[in-house]
Protein backbone atom coordinates (compact mmCIF):
# COMPACT_ATOMS: atom_id res chain seq x y z
CA UNK A 1 0.00 0.00 0.00
CA UNK A 2 1.08 3.58 -0.69
CA UNK A 3 1.87 5.07 2.72
CA UNK A 4 1.95 8.58 1.23
CA UNK A 5 -1.79 8.32 0.73
CA UNK A 6 -2.24 7.92 4.47
CA UNK A 7 -0.20 10.97 5.34
CA UNK A 8 -2.02 13.20 2.86
CA UNK A 9 -4.38 15.33 4.86
CA UNK A 10 -3.52 13.61 8.15
CA UNK A 11 -3.16 16.92 9.94
CA UNK A 12 -6.80 17.75 9.15
CA UNK A 13 -8.22 14.28 9.81
CA UNK A 14 -11.41 14.41 11.84
CA UNK A 15 -11.32 12.36 15.05
CA UNK A 16 -14.33 10.56 16.50
CA UNK A 17 -13.37 12.20 19.80
CA UNK A 18 -10.63 14.47 21.07
CA UNK A 19 -7.19 13.02 20.25
CA UNK A 20 -3.97 14.97 20.34
CA UNK A 21 -2.41 16.20 17.09
CA UNK A 22 0.76 14.36 18.10
CA UNK A 23 -1.13 11.05 17.94
CA UNK A 24 -2.44 11.94 14.48
CA UNK A 25 0.91 13.09 13.12
CA UNK A 26 1.99 9.63 11.94
CA UNK A 27 -0.39 6.77 11.42
CA UNK A 28 0.58 3.19 12.26
CA UNK A 29 1.22 0.83 9.37
CA UNK A 30 -1.87 -0.46 7.57
CA UNK A 31 -1.04 -4.16 7.45
CA UNK A 32 -2.78 -6.12 4.72
CA UNK A 33 -3.40 -9.76 3.91
CA UNK A 34 -4.32 -11.51 0.69
CA UNK A 35 -3.88 -15.18 1.62
CA UNK A 36 -7.06 -17.14 2.37
CA UNK A 37 -5.23 -19.67 4.56
CA UNK A 38 -5.61 -19.78 8.33
CA UNK A 39 -2.72 -17.72 9.72
CA UNK A 40 -0.68 -18.90 12.68
CA UNK A 41 -1.57 -17.26 16.02
CA UNK A 42 0.04 -13.85 16.51
CA UNK A 43 2.14 -14.10 19.65
CA UNK A 44 2.14 -10.67 21.35
CA UNK A 45 5.52 -9.01 20.78
CA UNK A 46 4.84 -6.34 23.40
CA UNK A 47 2.14 -5.13 25.76
CA UNK A 48 0.38 -7.43 28.20
CA UNK A 49 0.87 -11.17 27.48
CA UNK A 50 -2.05 -13.41 26.42
CA UNK A 51 -2.76 -16.72 24.71
CA UNK A 52 -3.73 -15.78 21.13
CA UNK A 53 -6.66 -17.02 19.09
CA UNK A 54 -6.58 -18.63 15.65
CA UNK A 55 -8.96 -17.05 13.12
CA UNK A 56 -10.34 -19.66 10.73
CA UNK A 57 -9.18 -18.70 7.20
CA UNK A 58 -8.15 -15.34 8.62
CA UNK A 59 -5.50 -13.50 10.64
CA UNK A 60 -4.88 -11.14 13.57
CA UNK A 61 -4.10 -7.46 12.98
CA UNK A 62 -0.62 -6.37 14.22
CA UNK A 63 -0.35 -3.21 16.31
CA UNK A 64 2.25 -0.82 17.60
CA UNK A 65 2.72 0.47 21.14
CA UNK A 66 2.66 4.26 21.39
CA UNK A 67 3.55 4.87 25.01
CA UNK A 68 0.93 2.89 26.92
CA UNK A 69 -1.56 2.87 24.03
CA UNK A 70 -2.03 -0.05 21.63
CA UNK A 71 -2.55 1.41 18.14
CA UNK A 72 -4.19 -0.34 15.17
CA UNK A 73 -4.94 0.81 11.63
CA UNK A 74 -8.02 -0.48 9.80
CA UNK A 75 -8.56 0.35 6.14
CA UNK A 76 -12.13 0.02 4.84
CA UNK A 77 -11.82 -0.87 1.16
CA UNK A 78 -13.08 -2.94 -1.74
CA UNK A 79 -11.62 -6.45 -1.78
CA UNK A 80 -11.88 -9.67 -3.75
CA UNK A 81 -12.44 -12.72 -1.55
CA UNK A 82 -11.84 -16.19 -2.88
CA UNK A 83 -14.68 -18.05 -1.14
CA UNK A 84 -13.55 -21.41 -2.54
CA UNK A 85 -10.95 -22.39 -5.15
CA UNK A 86 -12.08 -20.86 -8.45
CA UNK A 87 -14.92 -18.85 -6.90
CA UNK A 88 -14.09 -15.19 -6.26
CA UNK A 89 -16.53 -12.55 -5.02
CA UNK A 90 -16.31 -8.76 -5.05
CA UNK A 91 -16.72 -7.62 -1.46
CA UNK A 92 -16.08 -4.72 0.86
CA UNK A 93 -13.85 -5.40 3.83
CA UNK A 94 -10.82 -4.29 5.78
CA UNK A 95 -7.08 -4.53 5.13
CA UNK A 96 -7.38 -6.69 2.04
CA UNK A 97 -9.95 -9.20 3.23
CA UNK A 98 -13.52 -9.91 4.24
CA UNK A 99 -13.96 -10.43 7.10
CA UNK A 100 -11.36 -7.97 8.28
CA UNK A 101 -8.54 -9.03 10.59
CA UNK A 102 -9.21 -10.09 14.15
CA UNK A 103 -8.29 -7.49 16.77
CA UNK A 104 -6.82 -8.97 19.96
CA UNK A 105 -6.29 -6.91 23.10
CA UNK A 106 -6.10 -7.48 26.84
CA UNK A 107 -8.55 -6.33 29.48
CA UNK A 108 -7.48 -2.87 30.63
CA UNK A 109 -5.61 -2.00 27.42
CA UNK A 110 -6.11 1.52 26.08
CA UNK A 111 -6.61 1.05 22.37
CA UNK A 112 -6.49 3.59 19.56
CA UNK A 113 -7.87 2.47 16.19
CA UNK A 114 -7.31 4.58 13.09
CA UNK A 115 -9.90 3.92 10.38
CA UNK A 116 -9.11 5.03 6.83
CA UNK A 117 -12.03 4.97 4.40
CA UNK A 118 -11.18 3.85 0.87
CA UNK A 119 -14.74 2.90 -0.02
CA UNK A 120 -16.77 4.79 -2.63
CA UNK A 121 -19.14 6.01 0.13
CA UNK A 122 -18.98 7.08 3.78
CA UNK A 123 -18.74 4.53 6.60
CA UNK A 124 -18.27 4.14 10.37
CA UNK A 125 -17.14 1.34 12.68
CA UNK A 126 -19.31 0.08 15.53
CA UNK A 127 -17.50 -1.91 18.23
CA UNK A 128 -20.22 -4.49 18.87
CA UNK A 129 -20.60 -5.39 22.56
CA UNK A 130 -17.97 -2.99 23.94
CA UNK A 131 -18.43 -0.65 26.89
CA UNK A 132 -16.98 2.67 25.77
CA UNK A 133 -17.70 6.42 25.63
CA UNK A 134 -20.87 7.11 23.64
CA UNK A 135 -19.00 9.14 21.04
CA UNK A 136 -16.85 6.11 20.20
CA UNK A 137 -19.78 3.77 19.53
CA UNK A 138 -19.68 4.28 15.76
CA UNK A 139 -23.33 5.00 14.87
CA UNK A 140 -23.18 7.40 11.94
CA UNK A 141 -25.22 10.56 12.38
CA UNK A 142 -26.04 9.72 16.02
CA UNK A 143 -22.76 9.41 17.91
CA UNK A 144 -20.35 10.72 15.26
CA UNK A 145 -20.14 12.20 11.77
CA UNK A 146 -19.76 9.66 8.99
CA UNK A 147 -16.23 8.99 7.75
CA UNK A 148 -16.13 10.43 4.21
CA UNK A 149 -14.24 8.62 1.43
CA UNK A 150 -10.52 9.37 1.61
CA UNK A 151 -10.58 10.45 5.27
CA UNK A 152 -9.20 8.89 8.44
CA UNK A 153 -11.02 8.94 11.79
CA UNK A 154 -9.67 7.64 15.08
CA UNK A 155 -11.42 5.81 17.92
CA UNK A 156 -9.93 5.51 21.40
CA UNK A 157 -11.21 3.69 24.47
CA UNK A 158 -10.22 1.21 27.18
CA UNK A 159 -11.06 -2.47 26.67
CA UNK A 160 -12.96 -2.70 29.91
CA UNK A 161 -14.09 -6.32 30.03
CA UNK A 162 -12.81 -9.63 28.64
CA UNK A 163 -14.89 -11.44 26.05
CA UNK A 164 -15.77 -12.16 22.44
CA UNK A 165 -16.94 -9.25 20.29
CA UNK A 166 -17.27 -8.02 16.69
CA UNK A 167 -16.89 -4.85 14.67
CA UNK A 168 -18.96 -3.71 11.68
CA UNK A 169 -20.32 -0.51 10.10
CA UNK A 170 -23.32 1.42 11.39
CA UNK A 171 -23.63 3.28 8.09
CA UNK A 172 -25.58 2.04 5.07
CA UNK A 173 -25.60 -1.32 6.85
CA UNK A 174 -27.78 -3.09 4.30
CA UNK A 175 -25.12 -2.51 1.65
CA UNK A 176 -21.93 -2.60 3.67
CA UNK A 177 -22.64 -5.69 5.76
CA UNK A 178 -24.15 -7.52 2.77
CA UNK A 179 -20.86 -6.82 1.00
CA UNK A 180 -18.90 -8.45 3.84
CA UNK A 181 -17.82 -5.61 6.15
CA UNK A 182 -17.27 -7.24 9.52
CA UNK A 183 -14.50 -8.41 11.79
CA UNK A 184 -13.79 -10.25 15.05
CA UNK A 185 -12.59 -8.72 18.33
CA UNK A 186 -11.23 -10.68 21.31
CA UNK A 187 -10.41 -9.11 24.67
CA UNK A 188 -8.31 -11.51 26.75
CA UNK A 189 -8.42 -11.46 30.58
CA UNK A 190 -5.50 -9.63 32.22
CA UNK A 191 -5.12 -12.30 34.90
CA UNK A 192 -6.58 -15.64 35.89
CA UNK A 193 -10.36 -15.37 35.72
CA UNK A 194 -12.69 -17.66 37.68
CA UNK A 195 -15.04 -18.04 34.69
CA UNK A 196 -12.49 -18.12 31.85
CA UNK A 197 -10.51 -21.36 31.59
CA UNK A 198 -7.08 -21.74 30.06
CA UNK A 199 -7.33 -23.59 26.75
CA UNK A 200 -4.82 -25.21 24.40
CA UNK A 201 -6.68 -24.22 21.19
CA UNK A 202 -8.78 -21.10 20.75
CA UNK A 203 -10.53 -20.68 17.37
CA UNK A 204 -12.84 -17.93 16.10
CA UNK A 205 -14.88 -17.19 12.97
CA UNK A 206 -17.87 -15.19 11.79
CA UNK A 207 -20.97 -16.50 10.03
CA UNK A 208 -21.76 -14.69 6.78
CA UNK A 209 -24.39 -14.88 4.04
CA UNK A 210 -24.33 -13.65 0.45
CA UNK A 211 -26.58 -13.72 -2.58
CA UNK A 212 -24.33 -14.27 -5.59
CA UNK A 213 -26.10 -15.18 -8.81
CA UNK A 214 -24.49 -17.90 -10.99
CA UNK A 215 -21.87 -16.39 -13.24
CA UNK A 216 -21.68 -13.13 -11.30
CA UNK A 217 -19.14 -11.89 -8.78
CA UNK A 218 -20.92 -9.17 -6.77
CA UNK A 219 -23.47 -9.94 -4.01
CA UNK A 220 -27.02 -8.63 -4.37
CA UNK A 221 -27.31 -6.22 -1.47
CA UNK A 222 -31.12 -5.89 -1.55
CA UNK A 223 -31.67 -9.54 -0.63
CA UNK A 224 -33.44 -9.89 2.72
CA UNK A 225 -33.80 -13.64 3.34
CA UNK A 226 -33.15 -15.71 0.19
CA UNK A 227 -29.36 -15.93 0.34
CA UNK A 228 -27.66 -18.72 -1.59
CA UNK A 229 -24.10 -18.70 -0.25
CA UNK A 230 -23.50 -19.39 3.46
CA UNK A 231 -20.00 -19.05 4.84
CA UNK A 232 -17.60 -19.40 7.76
CA UNK A 233 -15.39 -16.32 7.59
CA UNK A 234 -16.40 -15.73 3.96
CA UNK A 235 -15.21 -19.21 2.94
CA UNK A 236 -17.43 -22.10 1.88
CA UNK A 237 -16.73 -25.82 2.10
CA UNK A 238 -14.61 -27.36 0.70
CA UNK A 239 -12.64 -24.10 0.88
CA UNK A 240 -12.89 -23.88 4.69
CA UNK A 241 -9.86 -25.02 6.67
CA UNK A 242 -10.24 -27.71 9.33
CA UNK A 243 -9.75 -27.11 13.07
CA UNK A 244 -6.74 -29.27 13.93
CA UNK A 245 -6.22 -30.21 17.58
CA UNK A 246 -4.41 -32.66 19.82
CA UNK A 247 -6.39 -35.33 21.64
CA UNK A 248 -6.94 -34.18 25.21
CA UNK A 249 -6.74 -30.47 24.36
CA UNK A 250 -9.26 -28.13 25.91
CA UNK A 251 -10.69 -26.36 22.86
CA UNK A 252 -12.57 -23.08 22.65
CA UNK A 253 -14.54 -22.08 19.55
CA UNK A 254 -15.93 -18.53 19.29
CA UNK A 255 -18.66 -17.95 16.69
CA UNK A 256 -20.28 -14.63 15.75
CA UNK A 257 -23.36 -14.23 13.56
CA UNK A 258 -23.79 -11.26 11.24
CA UNK A 259 -26.19 -12.94 8.79
CA UNK A 260 -29.95 -12.37 8.51
CA UNK A 261 -31.01 -15.58 10.28
CA UNK A 262 -30.05 -17.85 13.17
CA UNK A 263 -27.63 -20.76 12.82
CA UNK A 264 -27.72 -23.91 14.99
CA UNK A 265 -24.01 -24.78 15.05
CA UNK A 266 -23.54 -28.51 15.63
CA UNK A 267 -20.41 -30.48 16.56
CA UNK A 268 -20.11 -34.24 16.03
CA UNK A 269 -18.46 -36.66 18.43
CA UNK A 270 -18.21 -34.36 21.46
CA UNK A 271 -20.32 -32.48 23.98
CA UNK A 272 -19.55 -28.85 24.78
CA UNK A 273 -20.69 -26.11 27.11
CA UNK A 274 -21.53 -22.54 26.16
CA UNK A 275 -19.03 -20.69 28.36
CA UNK A 276 -19.47 -17.15 27.05
CA UNK A 277 -21.53 -14.75 24.98
CA UNK A 278 -20.96 -11.19 23.82
CA UNK A 279 -22.38 -10.25 27.22
CA UNK A 280 -19.47 -11.92 28.99
CA UNK A 281 -18.57 -15.26 30.61
CA UNK A 282 -21.48 -17.54 31.53
CA UNK A 283 -21.67 -18.44 35.26
CA UNK A 284 -20.77 -22.09 35.81
CA UNK A 285 -24.15 -22.79 37.37
CA UNK A 286 -25.85 -21.69 34.13
CA UNK A 287 -23.93 -24.04 31.83
CA UNK A 288 -25.11 -27.42 30.57
CA UNK A 289 -23.83 -29.97 28.04
CA UNK A 290 -24.87 -29.50 24.42
CA UNK A 291 -23.92 -30.71 20.96
CA UNK A 292 -25.71 -27.84 19.16
CA UNK A 293 -25.98 -24.18 20.08
CA UNK A 294 -28.17 -21.69 18.26
CA UNK A 295 -26.37 -18.47 17.35
CA UNK A 296 -28.97 -15.79 16.65
CA UNK A 297 -28.51 -12.66 14.56
CA UNK A 298 -26.03 -10.27 16.12
CA UNK A 299 -24.95 -12.77 18.78
CA UNK A 300 -21.67 -14.37 19.80
CA UNK A 301 -21.37 -17.84 21.30
CA UNK A 302 -18.25 -19.28 22.90
CA UNK A 303 -18.18 -23.05 23.39
CA UNK A 304 -15.60 -25.25 25.11
CA UNK A 305 -14.93 -28.99 25.28
CA UNK A 306 -12.21 -31.57 25.77
CA UNK A 307 -11.20 -33.10 22.42
CA UNK A 308 -11.33 -36.65 23.70
CA UNK A 309 -12.31 -38.59 20.58
CA UNK A 310 -9.93 -39.11 17.68
CA UNK A 311 -11.24 -38.67 14.18
CA UNK A 312 -12.52 -36.19 11.61
CA UNK A 313 -15.65 -34.73 13.20
CA UNK A 314 -18.10 -32.54 11.30
CA UNK A 315 -18.74 -28.98 12.52
CA UNK A 316 -21.57 -27.29 10.66
CA UNK A 317 -24.78 -25.30 10.67
CA UNK A 318 -27.68 -27.70 11.16
CA UNK A 319 -29.94 -25.91 8.69
CA UNK A 320 -29.45 -28.39 5.87
CA UNK A 321 -29.73 -25.86 3.02
CA UNK A 322 -26.87 -23.90 4.60
CA UNK A 323 -24.56 -26.85 3.84
CA UNK A 324 -25.70 -27.28 0.25
CA UNK A 325 -23.88 -24.48 -1.46
CA UNK A 326 -25.52 -22.23 -4.06
CA UNK A 327 -28.88 -23.53 -5.22
CA UNK A 328 -31.85 -22.09 -7.05
CA UNK A 329 -34.75 -21.53 -4.68
CA UNK A 330 -37.25 -21.63 -7.57
CA UNK A 331 -36.24 -25.10 -8.81
CA UNK A 332 -39.33 -27.34 -8.49
CA UNK A 333 -39.19 -30.65 -6.61
CA UNK A 334 -39.19 -33.47 -9.18
CA UNK A 335 -38.53 -36.48 -6.95
CA UNK A 336 -40.35 -39.51 -8.34
CA UNK A 337 -41.10 -37.90 -11.71
CA UNK A 338 -39.95 -39.87 -14.77
CA UNK A 339 -38.28 -37.29 -17.01
CA UNK A 340 -36.86 -39.64 -19.62
CA UNK A 341 -39.21 -38.99 -22.51
CA UNK A 342 -39.49 -35.25 -22.08
CA UNK A 343 -35.79 -34.83 -21.21
CA UNK A 344 -34.71 -36.38 -24.51
CA UNK A 345 -36.95 -34.01 -26.46
CA UNK A 346 -35.63 -30.98 -24.55
CA UNK A 347 -32.02 -32.07 -25.08
CA UNK A 348 -32.53 -31.96 -28.84
CA UNK A 349 -33.26 -28.25 -28.48
CA UNK A 350 -30.99 -27.56 -25.49
CA UNK A 351 -28.06 -30.03 -25.57
CA UNK A 352 -26.81 -29.03 -22.08
CA UNK A 353 -30.19 -29.67 -20.41
CA UNK A 354 -29.91 -32.07 -17.45
CA UNK A 355 -32.58 -33.78 -15.36
CA UNK A 356 -32.46 -32.34 -11.83
CA UNK A 357 -33.58 -34.10 -8.72
CA UNK A 358 -35.77 -36.97 -9.98
CA UNK A 359 -34.23 -39.32 -7.39
CA UNK A 360 -32.97 -36.72 -4.91
CA UNK A 361 -30.22 -34.12 -5.00
CA UNK A 362 -27.21 -36.27 -4.10
CA UNK A 363 -26.19 -36.91 -7.72
CA UNK A 364 -25.86 -33.18 -8.40
CA UNK A 365 -22.47 -33.00 -6.72
CA UNK A 366 -21.03 -35.57 -9.13
CA UNK A 367 -22.59 -34.25 -12.35
CA UNK A 368 -20.30 -32.60 -14.86
CA UNK A 369 -22.86 -29.96 -15.64
CA UNK A 370 -21.51 -26.93 -17.52
CA UNK A 371 -21.58 -23.89 -15.25
CA UNK A 372 -21.06 -20.20 -15.93
CA UNK A 373 -17.63 -18.84 -15.10
CA UNK A 374 -17.07 -18.04 -11.41
CA UNK A 375 -19.96 -20.24 -10.27
CA UNK A 376 -19.65 -22.51 -7.24
CA UNK A 377 -21.16 -25.99 -7.75
CA UNK A 378 -23.46 -27.45 -5.11
CA UNK A 379 -22.22 -30.04 -2.61
CA UNK A 380 -18.71 -30.06 -4.06
CA UNK A 381 -16.82 -31.48 -1.07
CA UNK A 382 -14.93 -34.77 -1.30
CA UNK A 383 -13.88 -37.11 1.50
CA UNK A 384 -11.78 -40.29 1.70
CA UNK A 385 -14.86 -42.42 0.95
CA UNK A 386 -16.30 -40.33 -1.88
CA UNK A 387 -18.47 -37.23 -2.31
CA UNK A 388 -19.20 -35.47 0.99
CA UNK A 389 -22.31 -33.83 -0.51
CA UNK A 390 -21.66 -30.75 1.61
CA UNK A 391 -20.94 -27.11 0.90
CA UNK A 392 -21.33 -23.77 2.64
CA UNK A 393 -21.21 -23.75 6.45
CA UNK A 394 -19.35 -27.00 7.00
CA UNK A 395 -15.88 -27.95 8.17
CA UNK A 396 -14.09 -30.58 10.26
CA UNK A 397 -12.64 -30.82 13.74
CA UNK A 398 -9.60 -33.08 13.31
CA UNK A 399 -8.52 -34.69 16.59
CA UNK A 400 -5.20 -36.59 16.63
CA UNK A 401 -3.19 -38.08 19.46
CA UNK A 402 0.09 -37.20 17.72
CA UNK A 403 -0.76 -33.57 16.85
CA UNK A 404 1.98 -31.57 18.56
CA UNK A 405 1.09 -28.76 20.97
CA UNK A 406 0.82 -25.52 19.02
CA UNK A 407 0.82 -27.34 15.65
CA UNK A 408 -2.17 -26.24 13.56
CA UNK A 409 -1.22 -28.06 10.34
CA UNK A 410 -3.80 -30.30 8.67
CA UNK A 411 -2.92 -33.91 9.57
CA UNK A 412 -4.77 -35.33 6.56
CA UNK A 413 -7.61 -37.83 6.67
CA UNK A 414 -8.09 -39.97 9.77
CA UNK A 415 -6.84 -43.56 9.58
CA UNK A 416 -9.61 -45.57 11.16
CA UNK A 417 -8.63 -48.58 13.28
CA UNK A 418 -9.64 -51.91 11.80
CA UNK A 419 -13.28 -52.77 12.31
CA UNK A 420 -14.40 -49.22 13.16
CA UNK A 421 -15.90 -48.15 9.80
CA UNK A 422 -19.52 -48.82 8.84
CA UNK A 423 -19.57 -51.34 5.99
CA UNK A 424 -21.83 -53.26 3.69
CA UNK A 425 -23.51 -56.42 4.95
CA UNK A 426 -22.47 -59.31 2.66
CA UNK A 427 -25.10 -61.36 0.89
CA UNK A 428 -28.37 -60.50 -0.79
CA UNK A 429 -29.72 -56.96 -0.90
CA UNK A 430 -32.28 -55.87 1.66
CA UNK A 431 -35.84 -57.12 1.09
CA UNK A 432 -38.38 -54.66 -0.34
CA UNK A 433 -40.30 -52.53 2.08
CA UNK A 434 -43.74 -53.89 3.03
CA UNK A 435 -46.89 -51.89 2.37
CA UNK A 436 -48.94 -50.63 5.31
CA UNK A 437 -51.95 -52.69 6.30
CA UNK A 438 -55.14 -52.04 4.30
CA UNK A 439 -57.67 -50.11 6.41
CA UNK A 440 -61.00 -51.82 7.20
CA UNK A 441 -63.37 -51.78 4.22
CA UNK A 442 -66.27 -50.59 6.34
CA UNK A 443 -64.62 -47.23 6.93
CA UNK A 444 -64.85 -47.83 10.67
CA UNK A 445 -61.92 -46.57 12.76
CA UNK A 446 -59.06 -49.01 13.16
CA UNK A 447 -59.37 -50.56 16.59
CA UNK A 448 -55.65 -50.00 17.15
CA UNK A 449 -56.03 -46.23 16.86
CA UNK A 450 -57.38 -44.46 19.90
CA UNK A 451 -59.76 -41.63 19.10
CA UNK A 452 -59.08 -38.49 21.15
CA UNK A 453 -61.76 -37.85 23.72
CA UNK A 454 -63.15 -34.67 25.12
CA UNK A 455 -62.96 -32.68 21.85
CA UNK A 456 -65.90 -31.45 19.85
CA UNK A 457 -65.79 -31.99 16.07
Amino acid sequence: MDRRHFFTGAATAVAAASVSRVALAALPDAHTQSSTATAAPLLPPDGRPYNPVVTLNGWTLPWRMNGNVKEFHLVAETVVREMAPGFKVNMWGYNGQSPGPTIEVVEGDRVRIFVTNRLPEHTTVHWHGQRLPNGMDGVGGITQPHIPPGKTFVYEFVARRPGTFMYHPHADEMTQMAMGMMGFWVTHPKARHPLIAEVQRDFCFLLGSFDVEPGSATPKVNTMTDFNTWAFNSRVFPGIDSLNVRRGDRVRIRVGNLTMTNHPVHLHGHEFEVTGTDGGPVPKTARWPEVTTDVAVGQMRQVEFIAGEEGDWALHCHKSHHTMGPMGHAVPTMIGVDHRGIAEKIQKLVPDYMVMGDKGMADMGAMEMPLPDNTLPMMAGQGPFGPAEMGGMFTLLKVRRDQRPGDYRDPGWFRHPAGTVAHEVPGDSAPPATSPATPPATGAPDASVRKPSGHAH
